[in-house]
């Protein structure tokens, strides 16, 4: 298992070199950077030193080793709005946008499993209509209208909550339930699905015929095979999730990586567009390895296909 894992931690090398050459191939190919706050007074002289003091003039490949480089140092570069260095910013929002994916991924997780498996074991019951129909709704609605619903609703008026920012403590929750509502709309549904699955298998009757109750059947016997349908689910919806956290922050005010993405955006900030992507990107790698090592342990044969790797 170590060798496994060591090897999908080489290969997250070239994937996040890949995936940076295509974010600067894009950026390259439809963006065009300008100094931020000079407007039209700036001659194309002053624009042109401009861009040459930055290397914007250099070829796109020659800048791309430059960045990668720099990368390997830690150094994402200096922003153009300010000139300050993109390290300090994104490992200043870096900790406020864990905390509210772990919150919001959190509930999800709580929430997700005990609906799908009391919606599994009542089937075709209002109760498995009912979830659902939550389920259908959460997948539905989107995340920019949910959050703005529950900001008009639980914060402006009824006041039990902060509309933006983190000044309170309670601030995570409104920003929380709009991030993780999608997550858990469509864990319910893969976990209905799994525990319906494993009901019909040989084992599960056999338990029945031994006189155990549905409780401690789904316990002993069908939870642990519904294990890696679920973190299958988990992993099909993280690109969603990561999207989600873009439009939740720009709601809520939320001092975290995806509102300096989208300030950055709005700026053309190419270094904080750039920074705050390969952030993105290194935590997507890094969940999905940890999902497939935790279905190499929940699967005894994905195990042994690891060990002989």
């Amino acid at each position: 298992m170590l060798k496994y894992v060591f090897k999908r931690l080489l290969v997250l090398i070239p994937f996040l070199a890949g995936a940076m050459f295509i974010v600067f191939m894009v950026l390259y190919l439809f963006g065009n950077p300008d100094p931020f706050g000079m407007g039209q007074d700036f001659t194309p002289e002053a624009i042109d030193r401009w861009r040459e003091a930055r290397g914007l003039n250099d070829p796109v490949l020659i800048q791309y080793a430059r960045y990668m480089s720099g990368i390997l140092t830690g150094n994402f570069g200096n922003s153009f709005r300010n000139n300050a260095p993109i390290t300090s910013e994104v490992t200043q929002r870096l900790p406020h946008t864990l905390q509210l994916g772990f919150a919001a991924l959190s509930a999800a997780l709580i929430l997700a499993l005990p609906m799908g498996i009391i919606a599994a074991v009542k089937r075709n019951t209002w109760i498995d209509r009912l979830i659902m129909f939550i389920a259908l709704i959460g997948i539905s609605i989107p995340i920019f209208w949910l959050g703005l619903l529950l900001a008009l609703f639980f914060s402006l008026r009824l006041g039990w909550f902060p509309s933006s920012g983190m000044s309170e403590w309670n601030s995570i929750f409104l920003p929380g339930i709009a991030l993780g509502t999608a997550m858990m709309a469509a864990m319910i549904r893969s976990t209905r699905s799994a525990v319906l699955e494993a009901v019909k298998q040989d084992y599960i009757r056999t338990a029945r015929a031994k006189g155990l109750s549905n409780s401690k059947i789904i316990r002993k016997h069908a939870l642990s095979n519904i294990i890696i349908p679920v973190l299958t689910s988990f992993k099909a919806n993280l690109g969603v999730f990561f999207t989600g956290i873009l439009v939740v922050e720009t709601i809520f005010a939320w001092p975290g990586i995806g509102r300096l993405m989208i300030q950055g955006i709005a700026a053309q900030d190419y270094p904080m567009i750039l920074g705050c992507l390969f952030m993105f990107i290194l935590s997507f790698a890094l969940i999905n390895l940890v999902i497939d090592i935790a279905k190499a342990f929940a699967d005894p044969r994905i195990k042994e296909q690891y060990r002989q790797c």
